[in-house]
């Protein structure tokens, strides 16, 4: 018992950095010891939220991984540690930093998770179902979205869906078929779709819509069409119910002082403008910031750049772009160009720089953006739409129905700051399932520029030697479609579990 109750306390000692969230500390207790009511329950869920909202997680590890990867952000400072520079230049080793640190902090969210789905079943017989089911339909849905991003990331996986009572047991775990990975977060998903309720106090809190929408990109992400369609239309046909809609401004979504009053997302992760450390800390504007610039938090570090092809293919009378791009700084001498970056620091490059998380993150105790107020929506009411569109066109080509749904996210980007435009028009009409195909991956590329999803679009649909080829955005010569779909495992869990063999194809 002794090890069950030290594993206990390592995992669930989490401190939260998230305002929305309540906590309280747990000390160091037994399972048997904590878990008396629902409540106990959801401080283990709030705890394994917090696991993903630490540095080596959404605050920066896995992030900023998956950004690089895309084909619309590549290396600024050429100065930036390996550990980035090869994520976008797809020269990515088992013994990454970034991937040595963002898998075990994913798997202790994880087993917040399962710490959380078990204390539940520990005092199942004290409280209704209609009580206790609800919090751990929480947990599932936390221990879904966590196994969602891995397994898309490395493929086959280690599935733990129950605590580690014995340690050498543990290191002794072996892969598990990333299709059984998948079966797993659906039927995590489908419980949390059935009991969690249709809206929360906050968007921190995943409800009865959040369920279904990440089940329509697992379903999407898999080539379920049907399904996939039919959760997302789920959503959208109670949108009310939930409390779901566009923001009205696109720049609404990205400024920290407003984000709380807004209903598009369905599920974010929140930050309150506080350091504790790294745990809770938001590195995003440091990172994608313009080096040597003026303002109230000192600059950024100019890591995670987009390339000029970005700034040149995207049609200047997209309001996103405006809101997404930040083409003019101001520097010692006054606001200047993205052409003259270079001129007040050489790691800045001549291109726009990314807007999204600099240009409203609220109060930030640090400097260079860090310890932002932002909200990172982990899905918006615009991608259900979009998903809904790409879905039924697999199924349905030439629907006006999925058409409508890609014209609801144009019309929003229409409104440029209270000026109805002309721009983007809604859905030419006669098109072929393969060019709406491509319209509607392309309007997932804009609508959502910037904000993690794009590398997963790249590889579920395979788009790899087409958009890292001569005429991409971003070329990549050691981009290879036999490899680099998945990352290696870290190299570090190997050595400690042979059983975790073999290494992923390439590596």
């Amino acid at each position: 018992m002794k090890k069950i109750k030290y594993l206990f306390a390592v995992l669930a000692l989490s401190i939260l950095a998230c305002s929305d969230l309540e906590e309280k500390p747990i000390g160091l207790l037994s399972p048997e010891g904590f878990f008396q009511s629902p409540k106990d329950v959801e401080t283990a869920v709030n705890g394994a939220i917090g696991h993903l909202q630490h540095e080596n997680w959404w605050g920066r590890k896995l992030t900023i991984g998956l950004m690089l990867r895309s084909d619309m952000v590549g290396i600024g400072d050429a100065g930036t540690p390996a550990r980035r520079k090869d994520h976008n230049f797809f020269t990515v080793l088992g013994d990454n930093g970034l991937i040595t640190v963002f898998w075990p902090r994913s798997y202790q969210a994880i087993a917040a998770t399962n710490e959380a789905i078990a204390g539940a079943e520990l005092i199942a017989g004290n409280f209704p179902e209609e009580q206790l089911n609800p919090v751990s339909a929480q947990a599932r849905f936390v221990r879904a979205f966590t196994y969602f991003h891995l397994v898309r990331l490395f493929g086959d996986i280690p599935y733990l869906d129950k605590p580690a009572d014995n340690i050498d047991e543990a290191l002794q775990i072996s892969k598990t078929p990333a299709s059984e990975v998948y079966a797993n977060i659906i039927a995590d998903l489908e419980f949390a779709k059935q009991w969690l309720p249709d809206q929360q106090p906050n968007r921190s809190k995943p409800t009865k819509g959040t369920a279904a929408a990440f089940l329509a990109s697992v379903h999407l992400t898999m080539g379920n069409y049907a399904k996939a369609a039919e959760e997302a239309k789920f959503v959208i046909s109670n949108e009310s119910r939930f409390d779901l809609g566009l923001a009205a401004d696109f720049q609404d979504l990205f400024n920290a002082d407003k984000q709380n009053s807004l209903n598009e997302s369905l599920f974010s992760l929140d930050y309150n403008g506080f350091s504790n450390g790294d745990n809770g800390r938001d590195y995003q504007g440091a990172l994608t910031g313009i080096r040597a610039e003026i303002d109230d938090y000192g600059g950024g570090w100019s890591v995670a750049v987009p390339g000029i092809n970005v700034y040149n293919t995207w049609d200047g009378r997209d309001y996103r772009k405006a809101v997404s791009l930040d083409t003019v700084a101001t520097f010692k001498d006054g606001p200047q160009p993205f052409t003259k970056f270079p001129d007040y620091d050489p790691r800045n490059i001549p291109s726009a720089y990314i807007a999204k998380y600099t240009r409203f993150p609220g109060a930030a105790q640090d400097g260079n953006y860090r310890a932002s107020s932002t909200n990172y929506a982990m899905m918006r009411y615009a991608e259900v739409l979009l998903i809904a569109a790409e879905a039924i066109n697999e199924i349905e080509p030439g629907s006006a129905e999925a058409a409508g749904y890609v014209n609801r996210v144009r019309a929003r980007a229409r409104n440029r700051a209270g000026v109805m435009t002309a721009f983007p028009e809604d859905v030419a009409p006669g098109l072929s399932q393969d060019e709406f195909r491509d319209m509607v991956l392309e309007e997932r590329k804009w609508e959502m520029a910037f904000e993690f999803g794009r590398w997963y679009d790249i590889a579920r649909r395979k788009l790899g030697d087409k958009v890292f080829g001569p005429d991409g955005l971003e070329p990549q010569p050691n981009f290879s479609s036999a490899r680099d779909y998945l990352l290696p495992l870290p190299s570090d869990e190997l050595v400690r579990n042979p059983n975790l063999e073999p290494q992923n194809p390439g590596y």
